[in-house]
C-alpha cells in the first residue's frame, strides 16, 4: 500500500491527522516535521502527517483535505552513500508511471548528515535516472510556489544519514488555493489556516459564528464550506491528473460522491463577517460568490463597537490585526481592550477563538482563555487562544 505525507503548516498536524482518519486513511505515526527548502535555499521546518492508503485515497485526500498544503506520494526509499548507488537505485523507480515525456519538473533536494551533501550533484544524478526511464531527460523549471497556478511537477529528494527518499507532489498548486479567493484584503489569511482555526475553535458547525475582523472573508467562507460539506478541491486541477496512470473514471466518481454529500441537514447556521474596511467587505462578498456560498454568509461593513451578533450562544472566531495595520503599540493595545469589552458586553456565554501573536494582548481582552494552539501565519509565530466569554464587568466602560 502506498505511503503518503500530508504537508501542513506547523501547528495544524493534529487536525490534518484527524481529517485523514475521517477519510479512511491509515495514520500509523504521530504528526511529525520535516526539512524543506525555501526559495532562497535556506532550510525550514514544515509540519505534516504520514499516512497510508490506495491511489484512490490519494485522490480523495487532495479533494477533501481542508488543512493540508500538499500531499506527497512516496516513490521509494533506499540507502545511498555514493553517487553510483544513488543513480543506480533511482533508475529502479517507475518514473514513467508518473511523468510524461516533455512535462517540466522541478527538484527540491535536501541533504542532512549524508556523504552526498552537494544538492546540485544529487539533482544531476536523479535527473539522469529519470531520463533513463523516460528516454530523455525532462525539461526543468524553477518551482515558484505561490507565484504559479500551473507549477511544474515537483519531485522531493531527501537524503538523511545516507538514506534517500524520493517523493512526488500530487497536489500541484498548494491546496489552500481553493479558487475562490481572487480578491484579497490586507494581510490575507490562508484558507488552510482558517480551516485549522475553525477546527481548533471547537465550533460545532451548527451554532452561530461571527468574525468581527473578517477582512476578505476567509474564516466565514471556510466555515460555510465546512457547514455545507463542500469539498474544497472540487473545482481545481491537481498534479496527479497529469500522471500517465491517472484514473479519470475513479476521479469523476469521487467528485460525484462529494457533490451528492454537500449541503446541510436542517437550517444553516448563522455565519457573519464584518470589517470597517469597505474594500475588504466588497472582496469578501466576491469571494463568497466564487466559493458558491453567497447565501450562507452575511458580510457587513461596521466598526467593532457596532457588532450585532445573532441570538446565541455561538462562537466568535477571528484574526485581529497583529500590528502591521496599526500605527503604534498603543493602538494595538486599545484594539484588544475594545475587542474584549465589546464581545463581553454583546456575546456573554459565547465561545471565543482569537489568533494573536502575543499573549499579553490577549490578556487585555478579559476573555477566559484556557487553551492555546501554537501555529504559524505567514512565517509569524502565533497562537490561537480558545475560551469562554464572561459577561461584561461593572467597571468596564
Amino acid at each position: 500500500m502506498p505511503n503518503f505525507f500530508a504537508v501542513c503548516a506547523p501547528g495544524l498536524e493534529a487536525f490534518t491527522a484527524r481529517e485523514l482518519k475521517d477519510l479512511g486513511l491509515q495514520v500509523p505515526s504521530s504528526p511529525s516535521s520535516r526539512d524543506s527548502l525555501k526559495g532562497n535555499g535556506e532550510v525550514e521546518e514544515v509540519g505534516g502527517v504520514e499516512c497510508r492508503g490506495s491511489m484512490i485515497d490519494l485522490y480523495r485526500a487532495n479533494l477533501r483535505l481542508r488543512t493540508a498544503s500538499r500531499v506527497l506520494f512516496h516513490l521509494g526509499s533506499f540507502y545511498a552513500d555514493t553517487f553510483s548507488d544513488l543513480g543506480r537505485r533511482a533508475k529502479r523507480v517507475s518514473w514513467e508511471a508518473y511523468l510524461k515525456p516533455g512535462r517540466s519538473v522541478a527538484l527540491r533536494v535536501t541533504c542532512h548528515k549524508s556523504r552526498l551533501f552537494h544538492s546540485a550533484a544529487v539533482t544531476e544524478r536523479v535527473m539522469e535516472s529519470i531520463g533513463a526511464r523516460l528516454g530523455r531527460i525532462p525539461p526543468t523549471r524553477k518551482f515558484e510556489g505561490e507565484k504559479e497556478s500551473d507549477p511544474p511537477q515537483l519531485i522531493i529528494v531527501r537524503l538523511v544519514e545516507n538514506r534517500c527518499t524520493l517523493s512526488l507532489d500530487s497536489s500541484g498548486a498548494l491546496l489552500h488555493r481553493r479558487g475562490y479567493r481572487l480578491a484579497t484584503a490586507k494581510a490575507p489569511l490562508r484558507e488552510t489556516l482558517a480551516a485549522g482555526i475553525l477546527m481548533a475553535s471547537g465550533w460545532d458547525l451548527t451554532s452561530p459564528l461571527i468574525d468581527p475582523f473578517c477582512g476578505a472573508g476567509t474564516i466565514p467562507i471556510e466555515a460555510a464550506l465546512m457547514a455545507r460539506k463542500i469539498a474544497p478541491g472540487l473545482h481545481r486541477h491537481f498534479a496527479f491528473m497529469d500522471w500517465p496512470d491517472f484514473r479519470p473514471k475513479e476521479w469523476e466518481s469521487l467528485k460525484a460522491q462529494a457533490q451528492e454529500e454537500q449541503g446541510v441537514s436542517g437550517p444553516q447556521p448563522p455565519i457573519m463577517g464584518s470589517d470597517r474596511d469597505a474594500g475588504a467587505i466588497q472582496a469578501a462578498r466576491s469571494n463568497a460568490e466564487r466559493a458558491g456560498v453567497p447565501d450562507s454568509v452575511v458580510f457587513s461593513r461596521r466598526a467593532l463597537s457596532d457588532l450585532e451578533p445573532p441570538p446565541g450562544p455561538g462562537w466568535v472566531v477571528t484574526n485581529p490585526p497583529h500590528g502591521v495595520r496599526l500605527k503604534s503599540q498603543r493602538d494595538l493595545r486599545s484594539l484588544y481592550i475594545r475587542l474584549g469589552r465589546v464581545v463581553r458586553g454583546k456575546c456573554p456565554g459565547w465561545n471565543a477563538a482569537v489568533l494573536c501573536a502575543g499573549d499579553s494582548l490577549l490578556k487585555l481582552t478579559g476573555i477566559n482563555f484556557d487553551r492555546w494552539f501554537p501555529m504559524r501565519s505567514g512565517g509569524l509565530r502565533v497562537s490561537l487562544a480558545r475560551g469562554r466569554i464572561s459577561p461584561k464587568r461593572e467597571f468596564d466602560f
